[in-house]
């Protein structure tokens, strides 16, 4: 039986007239328009055409919502050139939210920032990362803080 993220699934999938699917799929955990302008500019040096990415906020705080959505929209603009952008928007615990995302769409990888977005909070990794770090079952990618 052949995955469908070898080079032979693809000639599969194409030689039957079914869609390619995106050989790798990036994944973002964001809160903040600060993390997703730096997981748009890691992820512009790593993406190819064929590449897809999805990012996930999440907060169980209503009047969290809008910054989440703001921090979703950063998406609709870049990263550019990449097969496909797909964002989604939850209710409930980030960490959990993210890590349960992240297995519903088979993340290769995750990608957070290292505490909450907001430029002038402490330089201490925040509670949504270690809970992340602590329960990993892919490679987490924290980015630089901003």
């Amino acid at each position: 039986m052949q995955h469908n993220n070898t080079p032979d699934g693809d000639r599969c999938r194409q030689r039957f007239g079914a869609p390619a699917v995106s050989r790798v799929q990036r994944f973002v955990g964001t809160d903040s328009v600060h993390t997703s302008a730096a997981a748009c500019d890691y992820l512009e040096r790593r993406l190819t055409a064929d590449d897809g990415v999805v990012a996930v906020a999440a907060s169980d705080e209503p009047t969290e919502e809008r910054d989440r959505q703001e921090a979703l929209n950063a998406f609709r603009v870049r990263p550019a050139g990449v097969a496909s952008v797909e964002t989604e928007l939850r209710g409930g615990d980030a960490a959990a939210e993210i890590r349960a995302a992240a297995e519903e769409r088979g993340a290769e990888e995750v990608v957070v920032g290292p505490h909450r977005g907001d430029p002038d909070v402490d330089a201490a990794p925040g509670g949504t990362l270690v809970d992340l770090l602590g329960s990993a079952t892919r490679p987490v990618t924290v980015l630089p803080s901003a």
